[in-house]
């Protein structure tokens, strides 16, 4: 089960690079066995063209390297934070994707201005407050963890499985790493698009019945989205 973990996060992170959301290696993605308490990420400073499965780090729930791994990425410690208090997250992806971390620099949430973002995300992706000198300077790295956790407070990392780090970057998550790719992908483009629109024109956030049924249609307990849904619809084509 491990070594299969090791392969499908070592997949996934080379696919960051296909997807154009990193940049030298400003990024990584992480897998969990909840069985067995332990996490695959990727290791430290290491290019994504030198990844192999068998290089994957491997850490438990308190962060210590398994005997001769490498030493894992320095994001570890916020991967830890959210896998402790999202349960169903079953893959995290970190990157500096250029449109998303325009927008954590900004220190701005993404409005859900169309249809698009609705497929993917419930709502407005949220960016979090500022880490605090005192965060910052005492543990870093899970403190950004936890100023996430503070921000799904009263939100559902299910319905809303990415978050903007205020100053920093997006974080993203899934049930799988497949899944937690596809949503850092869905994610900076919603981004970018939404930037432009904005420049466009003042719009504001799409109406919630529209946001409601773009979203359930995929994601609701009668989604009819995709092949081999109950009570599948015929309607459109997307």
């Amino acid at each position: 089960m491990l070594e299969e973990l090791k392969k499908q996060v070592c997949h996934a992170n080379k696919m960051l690079q296909t997807h154009g959301l990193i940049t030298l290696t400003w990024g990584n993605v992480s897998g969990i066995d909840r069985k067995k308490g332990l996490i695959v990420i990727k290791p430290s400073g290491i290019p994504f063209d030198e990844l192999q499965p068998e290089n994957m780090a491997v850490v438990d729930m308190d962060g210590k390297p398994l005997p001769g791994s490498l030493i894992p990425s320095s994001d570890t410690p916020t991967h830890i934070e959210l896998y402790k208090n999202f349960m169903n997250a079953g893959s995290i992806v970190h990157t500096h994707s250029p449109w998303a971390t325009v927008w954590a620099q900004a220190g701005k949430s993404i409005p859900p201005l169309g249809t698009t973002h609705a497929d993917h995300f419930y709502g407005e992706i949220p960016c979090t407050r500022k880490l605090t000198e005192q965060e910052i300077k005492s543990d870093y790295e899970t403190s950004t963890g936890k100023v996430i956790v503070e921000t799904f407070a009263d939100r559902d990392p299910e319905a809303m499985p990415a978050v903007l780090v205020h100053g920093h970057g997006p974080f993203v998550w899934g049930k799988d790493c497949k899944t937690a790719i596809e949503n850092a992908v869905a994610l900076e483009m919603v981004a970018k698009m939404a930037y432009h629109t904005l420049q466009l024109n003042d719009v504001k956030s799409i109406d919630r019945w529209l946001l409601d049924k773009h979203y359930n249609r995929k994601h609701g307990k009668e989604a009819y989205y995709g092949q081999g849904k109950k009570n599948q619809k015929s309607k459109g084509h997307e």
